[in-house]
């Protein structure tokens, strides 16, 4: 069927956390304001109506009128295999699956299970924050290898920098981001295996989160770090139908373990984890039925990206930002405006009344930066970025009146 991705569904009163949440927001200091004016684009969930084949078996799931413990069926692994075998060409096995209720869940079980307080593990900022307090609240040290980026905004890793880091005998982990949030990048496969091969030497454990694999650009290919690598039995991925089919509320993660001692271990600190029949449902359906959304999908998503981009050309042209090559996230760096980070946030947050997510939330490399989060009906995007472009006009104007004046 033909999906209508513009379609404005209202969220409020549905307990949605970015629509709902205003107090829990500004409590967690990520803005000072929060009215039923505000417009949030600071989390990765979307606004965008599901694939109606999964909307039909929570349907099912509903009329059914019994929702007890619930038990994975061979359907459920089936799905799974045959999905990452079609779309990756990654073949992965039944007994190296673990269901996790979330991905932050599984990376803190990976952090106590393997490795012990006072281990260093590397991480690439700027990155997905809860990386950071997956590792210091379990007592661990963040060990940074942070990517370079090009004139343009481009990030690279540091190959030599994070060689030098691996090789240290406190560092025991590697949590990689991929594709990365929140610069879009989509490591190739000379990357993801010189990272493997590097970490393999060094008996560094991959912790590879591969939430966003799904939602890569036109042309763009996604490689699993676990069908690349020349050895396999140091990577742990976590997988999820949460983030390409929006169902982050159905709490539906997979974390594929090659190596069976690994999994032992990893299985002992999780502990028994039940998915509701809902997550259940949910799997099996849009794993069974929804390539054709997903593909419409990534062309709305595709065409968001580069309406956001023109944009900002044109109307807040001192903003350096890249199509990412994966994710649905754009990482705006405004240090061309000249002014600072919380001058940059008040104008956004306070008086465009839009929620964004503040750079240095992803590191101190992140000062100056924007993440904002595109997976919503385009005219809420427009909107969005009219109220900031009218804040930053006097600043354009400013600039132009100096340079005349030189």
């Amino acid at each position: 069927m033909k999906y209508n991705f513009d379609e404005m569904i209202d969220r409020r009163g549905t307990y949605s956390l970015k629509w709902d949440g205003g107090d829990m927001i500004k409590a967690f200091g990520l803005t000072e304001r929060y009215d039923e004016d505000t417009i949030p684009l600071f989390t990765a969930d979307m606004d965008l109506p599901v694939p109606q084949p999964l909307v039909e078996a929570l349907h099912k799931t509903v009329d059914h009128r019994i929702f007890g413990y619930s038990v994975f069926p061979e359907e459920y692994y089936q799905a799974i295999i045959s999905w990452f075998s079609k779309r990756h060409g990654w073949e992965v096995k039944k007994d190296q699956i673990i269901y996790s209720p979330g991905t932050v869940h599984a990376l803190n079980i990976a952090v106590k299970a393997h490795t012990k307080p006072g281990d260093g593990i590397i991480i690439q900022r700027p990155v997905y924050p809860p990386f950071t307090s997956a590792i210091e609240g379990n007592g661990r040290k963040v060990v940074n290898n942070a990517l370079v980026p090009d004139e343009d905004g481009y990030y690279s890793i540091d190959f030599a920098d994070f060689e030098e880091k691996a090789k240290d005998e406190d560092t025991t982990m590697f949590v990689m981001c991929h594709p990365h949030n929140p610069t879009g990048r989509v490591f190739t496969e000379h990357e993801l295996k010189k990272l493997a091969e590097i970490c393999h030497r060094h008996n560094v454990l991959i912790v590879a989160d591969e939430i966003h694999g799904d939602l890569v650009r036109k042309g763009q290919v996604f490689t699993p770090m676990a069908k690349v690598a020349e050895h396999t039995d140091h990577i742990i991925t976590c997988t999820a139908i949460n983030k390409t089919f929006n169902v982050a509320g159905l709490h539906c993660t997979n974390v594929i373990i090659t190596n069976p001692e690994l999994k032992a271990v990893f299985a002992a600190e999780m502990g028994g984890q039940l998915a509701s029949p809902f997550a259940i449902a949910a799997l099996i359906s849009v794993y069974t039925d929804g390539e054709d959304w997903l593909e419409q999908l990534k062309v709305y998503i595709d065409d968001t990206l580069h309406y956001v981009k023109d944009f900002l050309a044109e109307r807040l042209p001192e903003v350096k930002v890249m199509i990412p090559e994966g994710t649905y996230v754009m990482w705006l760096d405004f240090s061309g405006y000249g002014i600072s980070a919380e001058d940059i946030h008040d104008r956004i947050y306070n008086k465009a009344n839009v929620v964004l997510e503040d750079g240095k939330l992803f590191g101190q490399e992140g000062e100056y930066h924007q993440r904002i989060c595109v997976p919503s009906p385009r005219p809420v995007i427009r909107e969005a970025l009219e109220r900031i472009a009218a804040e930053f006009e006097d600043l354009a104007s400013k600039k132009q009146t100096e340079e005349k004046t030189v």
